[in-house]
């Protein structure tokens, strides 16, 4: 006779497997293990303390929904037959297709740059909406200067409208606040914002930063009740931008955690993780990336800016013992940084130059080197960068020295002529998102000088 197991359904994340021997356990745990990217330069991996692998199946049964197609198999293999107890509160929608007249009647505002004309969505981003539409948990890879937060808007605004539920988006940091609740009031929605001063409660749509809605859940209770779970009340639609920062475990706690029983689940990126472990990890809290558009695509399109990638490789004397120790002298070392401090003097009377860099030490010495330069880094407060990042649409020749913390991702500065990346490491992801901060295309600008 088959042996019977219970696979539970928690929610629309979180799974366990009840009745399953050791050893078949053992073999699940063993399947969703993966490499953790830079473990083996850890102490406690060369030290032999740990094998530098996580898994995404714990040794109990417990383990993820959107793991099921590597799991299912080895517990039918190993003879039992599978019952299922669903606990998911029950939800069913069928979207409508939208098309480009989705915003029909509303222009935009006065001050935007298409200011008094329709809001009409490109051919593409429609075609992106309705991949969301028809998976309610997945996510897309969509270049950089594709539109993602009026895709976001589009997205909250279809919810709202087919459902009545509320939508809560969350970004990487402050910037891409202000910047995608713009675009929301532009559309008409009734949207607050959840982060550092400001704390808009129970308006129909959310924007908050990952690091806030933490904070809420370090919270706990308050007189009975669940600060997270109040906040999260009625929200039955959760948006990441820039999802590939989902392998972050705080993150990924969050999704798979207060926010695991929200059932339409949507992400989207203009990197999808290089690493199994990162792609895993997104998966396991969104869902499986079904789209891909491409820079490349939309430079065909004429939507993005034409790029040539110029390197300047200089030839430093020394030897290091260390990684770190040799990047800490190339990013703080004065010399050096005076060199490349006047490289970027010549490159900024061809336009505005945007300067990307690792370490508020290597920004200040540039400041100190540049002359009407501006540093940028997270201490400024969110105004000040927004008004210096809006002042490069008005002028020319303007430099700015900013961190990558806050610069090199999802921040929109269009008349950028010149993007200068000093050092920007090991990270793809980090590379390909601070390329992105160039190609976006202005009135004037079709093309962009990368250093």
């Amino acid at each position: 006779m088959d042996k019977i197991c219970t696979l539970i359904i928690k929610d629309e994340c979180n799974i366990k497997f009840d009745g399953l021997d050791p050893v078949v356990r053992r073999e699940m745990v063993n399947a969703l293990k993966f490499e953790v990217p830079g473990a083996r330069y850890m102490p406690s991996v060369r030290m032999g303390r740990w094998d530098g692998k996580q898994s995404f199946c714990g040794v109990g049964g417990s383990s993820f929904i959107n793991a099921l197609p590597v799991l299912l198999p080895i517990v039918q293999e190993a003879g039992y037959q599978i019952e299922i107890e669903d606990q998911r509160s029950p939800f069913g929608v069928d979207f409508s297709e939208a098309d480009i007249t989705l915003f029909d009647g509303k222009v935009w505002p006065e001050g935007h740059e298409l200011e008094g004309q329709p809001i009409i969505l490109r051919d593409y981003q429609v075609e992106c909406i309705n991949h969301y539409l028809r998976d309610h948990q997945c996510v897309q890879e969509i270049s950089t200067g594709a539109g993602k937060t009026i895709l976001t808007a589009a997205l909250s605004y279809i919810v709202e409208k087919e459902t009545g539920g509320r939508t809560i988006v969350i970004v990487p940091n402050k910037d891409l606040v202000k910047q995608t609740e713009v675009d929301y009031l532009n559309v008409g929605l009734d949207v607050g914002i959840y982060y550092g001063d400001r704390k808009d409660i129970g308006l129909q749509h959310t924007i908050c930063t990952w690091q806030s809605l933490n904070n809420l859940n370090k919270m706990g209770d308050i007189d009975g009740l669940n600060v997270i779970d109040a906040f999260l009340d009625g929200i039955n639609c959760v948006i990441v931008d820039e999802a590939h920062l989902a392998k972050a475990d705080i993150l990924k706690n969050l999704l798979t955690g207060p926010l695991a029983h929200i059932p339409i689940r949507w992400g989207m990126t203009g990197t999808i993780p290089e690493h199994d472990f990162q792609e895993i990890a997104l998966l396991v809290s969104i869902g499986e990336t079904v789209n891909q558009l491409t820079a490349k695509e939309l430079q065909e399109l004429g939507h993005l800016a034409q790029c040539h990638v110029n390197i300047i490789q200089v030839q430093d004397k020394g030897g290091y013992k260390s990684y770190q120790e040799e990047l800490k002298h190339l990013v703080t070392n004065p010399a050096r940084m005076k060199y490349i401090a006047g490289a970027i003097t010549k490159l900024c009377e061809t336009g505005n130059t945007l300067v990307l860099v690792d370490r508020i030490k290597a920004g200040e010495l540039l400041d100190d080197f540049l002359e009407d330069a501006i540093f940028l880094s997270g201490s400024d407060k969110v105004e000040t960068r927004k008004k210096h990042y809006e002042e490069v649409a008005k002028t020319d020749n303007k430099i700015i020295v900013a961190t990558y913390g806050i610069a090199s991702t999802g921040i929109n500065i269009p008349r950028i002529f010149n993007l200068v990346i000093i050092e920007p490491g090991k990270s793809y992801v980090k590379v390909i998102q601070s390329i992105g901060r160039g190609i976006r295309k202005a009135k004037d600008k079709d093309f962009v000088e990368i250093w």
